[in-house]
């Protein structure tokens, strides 16, 4: 619900209007400008009456807004979120590239990795130090000591760092050492772990689920941001359609319908939606070209001895080339690398 003040409104009659809805238990999040009074209003707002609001002194227009998702909405915020990650900017016209493996095997390999995709323009560092796998026979990851390797990297490097976290009971030990928490597909709807994310002040990366749609991912996010923490960045990696040659369908419009729907800066998986270092670099180019605000790309040193997902991971050189045609690519679609 979206409540415009009359221009004359006193600010006394502005404070009593805020504490009417804060008193019946809804957030409010003032939205005013320089020349109008708006607040937005939080929550389950059917039981509300229009009447009532309209009796308020200092009450000029009430309007009830459709969209489940609040704060996630572009009617709420209708400017682009910026999240700043220790310097690095995403959003807001920056075109920002996350890169590294897809899981951390040792200390030479993630290092190496690291410093040579820092040295080609990434900004920030990916490595998988948790691995949730379709088979329980598969590399799981190795856990805490490749959380302290990431450590070790980010310390060499100076390169902000990104991790998936698997459950609740690892958010101390993240929001301690990890830059920015990943949230993989598989977990868009673990709905206790989304809200305990909600109250930690740290960003949060959140991919889309396998089979959800639109709405559904938003709606994860609102989880997220209902509970105060705002820092969301959401990430299509690709969704289960009919087709096998892929490893997943890459959907490049939900670039563009989150864009129309919400104020939150969207990135491209090209790694996990091809699922062939083939089509990483033709991927991240449409990406690009179609509005994303970034890509987070697989990149190892030795992709055929790779532990995790060796067959959708650029070698370093093909990365730099790729990194050097994007940013050719970056001023016609008025972005900055």
């Amino acid at each position: 619900m979206i409540i415009r003040a009359k221009q004359s409104a006193t600010e006394k009659e502005i404070n009593k209007l805020i504490d009417y809805f804060t008193s019946k238990g809804y957030q409010v999040k003032d939205a005013s400008g320089e020349t109008f009074k708006v607040f937005g209003i939080i929550g389950d707002t059917s039981k509300l009456s229009e009447e009532e609001i309209y009796s308020i002194p200092g009450v000029d227009e009430v309007t009830r807004i459709q969209v489940p998702y609040k704060k996630a909405s572009k009617i709420f915020h209708p400017e682009p979120t910026i999240i700043d990650v220790n310097g690095v900017k995403i959003g807001g016209g920056t075109f920002t590239v996350i890169a590294g493996p897809c899981s951390v095997e040792n200390h030479d390999q993630i290092c190496e990795c690291a410093r040579l995709v820092k040295e080609s323009g990434a900004k920030i560092l990916r490595g998988g130090a948790f691995k949730p796998r379709t088979s329980p026979y598969a590399f799981q990851g190795l856990e805490m000591e490749g959380l302290r390797l990431l450590e070790e990297a980010k310390a060499e490097t100076k390169m902000p760092i990104i991790t998936e976290i698997m459950s609740e009971d690892m958010i101390p030990e993240f929001v301690k050492n990890v830059d920015i928490i990943q949230v993989g597909a598989r977990n868009m709807q673990n709905f206790h772990l989304l809200k305990a994310l909600g109250k930690i002040d740290k960003p949060i990366l959140l991919k889309r689920g396998l089979s959800a749609t639109i709405e559904e991912w938003l709606m994860a996010a609102e989880y997220i941001m209902a509970g105060g923490n705002e820092k969301v960045i959401l990430c299509e990696r690709g969704i289960r359609t009919f087709e096998k040659y892929t490893r997943n369908t890459l959907d490049i419009s939900a670039i563009l319908a989150v864009k129309e729907l919400s104020h939150l800066p969207v990135f491209i998986d090209p790694s996990h939606s091809g699922g062939r270092w083939t089509m990483v670099e033709g991927l991240s180019m449409a990406a690009l070209a179609a509005g994303a605000d970034g890509i987070i790309v697989e990149v190892h040193n030795d992709p055929e001895h790779a532990l995790c997902d060796g067959a959708q991971s650029l070698k370093p050189k093909k990365f730099d080339r790729m990194m050097q045609k994007l940013r050719q690519i970056a001023p016609i679609v008025e972005k900055e690398m």
